[in-house]
């Protein structure tokens, strides 16, 4: 396994870092149907009982040359950083389309993917290493708030059931060679902690330390992620693990999302801010779900820069190759938000594995 936490925390004190877009924008731009889904009789699935069509990181074993395009065009518009195609890959998530006993393979083929071609990248640019963050989504289901009105104190998921279902994740894309483990559009932080503590369990079993980054959520104007927290206290629920980043993606466009990220910024001052924002906010009549174009987005976190709430910055939901292009343009020449010093000292020397 590739360890490139030294230079990677070194990386994100010199410039800001771009991450890529959304993985599946770009999948429903090629509209597949069942049978893409299903892929060739070797991947097994033809006489599967339920359909797939729909099942995203499933693509990674039945249409890997998709997938790999898709990372190509991130690459290719300048992204440092490109994420696993693995945003439901649980056993808890795949459940619905009853795949449960393929998440491994699922995992591990997705990491090797997306490592073939950071490397491949990072060849073609030796000046601009390009790294693999591991994508471990919130699930389908939420450990804090009932599914059922009518039983407030019912839950569909347990702490112990999400543990399981990250610790099965997190094997397989370590195996498959990620660099950094990516805790993403967290709506219920209860459901991270699970994801947390299923990491920190791997890195004591394993012997091994890979570098966290947690992205929260803000659903709407009220501020808070789904399971009621501020920027400031879902923070200081996580800070403890001691991430390598922490941030924000989903939910908002980046217009709505400034004041939440500039508090974030404020309070996380010992470790790294990432914000990948959606392409404005949901447009069900436009091609892509989203209506904000390149140009606003990149003006909007070119913005952000400037005003030093970031050092890593990409798109979520709606943003594709173009977007990721003129947002990587628009943070080019701009210095990173600055850590403070002692703690950046300690989180970069932690990432790197060296005592502190």
């Amino acid at each position: 396994m590739r360890d490139q936490s030294a230079e990677l925390t070194q990386l994100l004190g010199e410039r800001i870092l771009v991450l890529d877009g959304a993985m599946g924008t770009m999948i429903q731009a090629c509209r597949f149907g069942e049978a893409d889904y299903r892929g060739p009789a070797a991947c097994g699935l033809h006489a599967h009982a339920r359909d797939v069509k729909g099942d995203n990181d499933l693509l990674a074993l039945t249409r890997p040359d998709a997938i790999r395009a898709i990372h190509d065009g991130f690459l290719d518009a300048g992204a440092d950083i490109i994420e696993t195609n693995t945003f439901n890959a649980t056993s808890i998530a795949q459940a619905d389309y009853g795949l449960e006993s393929r998440v491994h393979e699922i995992n591990l083929a997705a990491a090797r993917l997306a490592r073939e071609r950071a490397d491949a990248w990072s060849a073609k640019t030796p000046g601009k290493p390009r790294f693999v963050a591991g994508a471990l989504g919130p699930t389908n289901r939420t450990a804090t708030i009932s599914p059922d009105v009518n039983d407030p104190g019912f839950r569909n998921v347990s702490f112990d059931d999400l543990v399981a279902a990250y610790s099965e994740a997190i094997d397989a894309l370590v195996e498959g060679g990620v660099d950094i483990l990516l805790i993403e559009t967290v709506f219920d932080t209860l459901n991270a902690k699970a994801a947390l503590w299923a990491i920190e369990r791997y890195f004591d079993d394993r012997g091994v330390r890979l570098p966290i980054i947690v992205s929260g959520t803000i659903t709407d104007a009220s501020g808070r992620t789904l399971s009621g927290q501020t920027p400031e206290a879902f923070w200081n629920s996580v800070r403890h693990v001691r991430p390598l980043a922490v941030g924000l993606n989903c939910a908002l466009g980046a217009a709505l999302m400034r004041p939440y990220i500039e508090e974030l910024s404020a309070v996380a001052e010992d470790t790294f801010i990432s914000c990948y924002p959606n392409a404005g906010l949901p447009n069900p009549m436009s091609e892509t779900g989203y209506d904000e174009t390149p140009e606003t987005t990149a003006r909007l976190l070119g913005e952000f820069a400037r005003s030093g709430f970031v050092n890593i910055v990409g798109g979520c939901c709606g943003t594709t190759p173009d977007h990721i292009r003129a947002i990587a343009a628009a943070v080019k020449d701009v210095p990173p938000r600055r850590v403070a010093g002692p703690a950046a000292h300690r989180v970069a020397r932690e990432v790197a594995g060296a005592p502190v």
